[in-house]
């Protein structure tokens, strides 16, 4: 009979648990409408947000760690050089990521936000055949291939290389690397990179409140939204950290282009961001390239399983 510590993984490799796919749903469907909250907190600059999300953040992991006994974690993360190394180098693409986002959903870049995202998949395959010499399948070249030429259209689309997505797609690319080299759970991670950016975060608060700059307090409500980024960001990743253990990396792969797709939705139907004939085009072959890049790892997968059990239950993760 198995125990009940035993039970997600069991479920894992059997099928998909319900409670692991509504856990799945729910974080992406978060991150996704993670675009409507940040305009929330102007005045405040993107940079303001980014450092009180870091320092909100920690509040609320120094909270959840000893509630999910992550101490020893965190403490080795400390202990550890090269394990501190690669967190504080987690720290600086996660910081990049977040603030380049920020940035996006309060200056009407939404739109090249949500393809930042849809992009990351090939974009995080590229980085491995670059970076670790990794063999690309034939389906696997023919969506980079389809990806690229997306790209191209998407620059006359946005009249210019469409930046937030690539540094977008290449922070988070880069920031899966380094946190498959870590393998430290969510909770910890974020714990200790949040840690790591607080006294830069903290000083530029204390420099704004100095100078007199700070929107902190302009409003309760503003006031209130600046606090909330802390649950904003811990509250997915919760949902993410139940769903990774209970389904198949197949299935969470599928899930997570749930996030871009509201990111686009939002941009296009709330926000009214203008998508001109080549952005149309450009989209549409990322997501050609998208369905490729799933069913080849769909049938990846699938076939891997009797060889490696267990494979499929990688962690993917999402920082918005």
């Amino acid at each position: 009979m198995d125990s009940d510590a035993d039970r997600p993984r069991n479920q894992a490799n059997s099928g998909v648990s319900r409670f692991g796919l509504l856990s799945g749903i729910g974080a992406y469907t978060l991150w996704g409408f993670a675009a409507l909250y940040w305009p929330l907190a102007e005045p405040a600059s993107a940079l303001e947000i980014l450092a009180h999300r870091v320092v909100w953040t920690l509040v609320v992991c120094l909270i959840l760690v000893p509630v999910v006994k992550a101490w020893p974690d965190v403490k080795r993360a400390f202990a550890t050089p090269r394990l501190l190394g690669l967190m504080a180098l987690a720290a600086l693409l996660i910081s990049l990521n977040w603030g380049t986002f920020i940035w996006a959903v309060i200056h009407n870049e939404a739109l090249q936000a949500s393809l930042g995202y849809f992009i990351n998949p090939i974009i995080s395959v590229m980085l491995g055949v670059l970076i670790f010499g990794e063999r690309m399948r034939p389906a696997q070249w023919l969506a980079a291939g389809i990806g690229s030429l997306a790209m191209v259209i998407l620059v006359l689309g946005f009249g210019g290389v469409p930046w937030v997505s690539l540094i977008l797609a290449v922070s988070f690319g880069l920031y899966g690397l380094v946190k498959k080299r870590a393998d430290l759970d969510a909770i910890p991670s974020l714990t200790v990179e949040s840690a790591l950016s607080f006294p830069l975060a903290a000083g530029y608060l204390l420099w704004l409140a100095a100078s007199g700059t700070l929107a902190f307090g302009t409003s309760p409500a503003q006031t209130a939204v600046l606090m909330g980024a802390g649950l904003v960001t811990a509250v997915p990743l919760l949902l993410f950290g139940a769903a990774a253990v209970r389904l198949p990396l197949s299935t969470l792969g599928i899930l997570q282009y749930i996030g871009p797709v509201i990111q686009f939705l939002v941009a296009l139907l709330i926000f009214g961001e203008t998508m001109t004939w080549q952005r149309w085009t450009g989209f549409v072959l990322i997501w050609i390239a998208l369905i490729v890049f799933t069913l080849d790892l769909t049938r990846n997968v699938r076939s891997a399983r009797p060889e490696r059990p267990g494979a499929w239950d990688e962690e993917l993760d999402w920082p918005t």
